[in-house]
């Protein structure tokens, strides 16, 4: 299953990318990894695959453990108890929504390891149920975790509402697009250069909005086993 996964999930990212008159290797794919087995992992990672996304904490790290040489991205909401265990062990977050929390994780980073690549998580539609900070608070947070001597400003990350179209998926992602070259005006080059955006369903939508990073779970590993039954 997972090598025609694999292959299906690339070719949509390479078509997608023809599409939109882009290269091939301007978009990365994070492979959304959790509640998957490590077997299934270490079959991924034998294909090629180099980076997993992981959002539940106590089942992401022995897998960590079990697979060091991957690359490790922490997706889910970041609660402040979890800081330490997540900048110790991931060596990218996509949800860093508050200077609280940037300062945690600065401040928990081991030092013999490299800065922490972070991911601001923007929240566009004002959705109360969803993290994130609001697109005015952007600046004052990209400035804050660009002070932080142990984080690494990546880029801005953004999911739209599941009851969105196709077509305001495509309006969210120009939106966020948007912001992130507003806000690299008054920054050092190559500093907030990528976007996490896109996942399944949406890829192609993301990929012409200027997506460098698509999170695909379901379509490389199948329907996503519920938290409650891990």
């Amino acid at each position: 299953m997972i090598n025609d996964n694999f292959q299906a999930v690339n070719e949509r990212i390479t078509a997608a990318c023809e599409d939109s008159q882009r290269t091939r290797a301007s978009v990365a794919l994070l492979a959304v990894s959790k509640t998957k087995p490590l077997e299934l992992i270490r079959a991924a990672y034998a294909l090629g695959q180099r980076d997993f996304g992981e959002n539940y904490l106590q089942d992401a790290l022995p897998k960590i453990v079990g697979l060091p040489e991957a690359n490790w991205h922490f997706i889910g909401h970041i609660q402040s108890n979890k800081t330490r265990d997540i900048a110790t062990h991931f060596d990218f977050v996509h949800g860093v929504a508050s200077e609280k929390i940037a300062t945690r994780l600065n401040a928990a980073r081991p030092d013999h390891k490299p800065p922490l690549g972070v991911f601001l998580q923007i929240n566009l539609v004002d959705e109360t149920a969803k993290s994130g900070v609001a697109p005015e608070q952007a600046a004052s947070l990209a400035a804050h975790v660009m002070g932080c001597e142990q984080l690494s400003l990546i880029g801005l990350m953004g999911m739209p509402p599941a009851a969105f179209s196709l077509s305001e998926r495509g309006q969210f992602f120009d939106q966020l697009k948007t912001l992130q070259l507003d806000l690299k005006k008054a920054l050092p080059t190559g500093v907030l250069s990528e976007l996490s955006m896109g996942m399944s369903e949406d890829l192609e939508v993301a990929i012409a909005s200027g997506a460098t990073w698509v999170r695909v779970g379901s379509a490389l590993f199948g329907r996503r086993i519920p938290k409650e039954k891990l």
